[in-house]
């Protein structure tokens, strides 16, 4: 396998089954693939955050905000590695009860990854609602 197709192998096994579990209410798996070296963000559809407090508290009230995921798929679009850094931009397509109301939603998403100690880790999200 190449770089980039080892890459879209990790996208598509450990940080896919982390999304399903955030959407279950569980956000440990997320911020397990999250660097914990600054600078991280989140430019989010529903809330922002910078640095690693507002990461935690984030990745908190997400989980307490969603359960009982139907499903989760992300469509990437574009991605590439470079080097230590990466990035992905697709299509994040969920079906979950966010406040205990069922939704279904599409985001526009987009990663910016870094490699430490080996490990792909990320650091910079931006997602938006898509308008249908």
């Amino acid at each position: 396998m190449t770089e980039r197709e080892d890459f879209l192998a990790w996208v598509q096994s450990a940080l896919h089954d982390a999304e399903l579990a955030l959407h279950n209410g569980d956000p440990a798996p997320r911020r397990a693939l999250w660097s914990r070296r600054e600078p991280v963000s989140v430019l989010g559809a529903w809330w922002n955050a910078h640095g690693q407090d507002e990461i935690d508290a984030l990745f908190a009230a997400l989980g307490a905000s969603f359960s009982n995921c139907a499903s989760y798929a992300f469509e990437p679009v574009s991605y590439d590695v470079v080097g230590d850094m990466a990035y992905t931009e697709g299509l994040e397509h969920t079906t979950a009860s966010l406040d205990g109301r069922p939704r279904t939603y599409t985001l526009r998403a987009t990663q910016v990854y870094r490699r430490e100690d080996g490990e792909w880790r990320v650091a910079h999200r931006h997602a938006d609602t898509v308008d249908e």
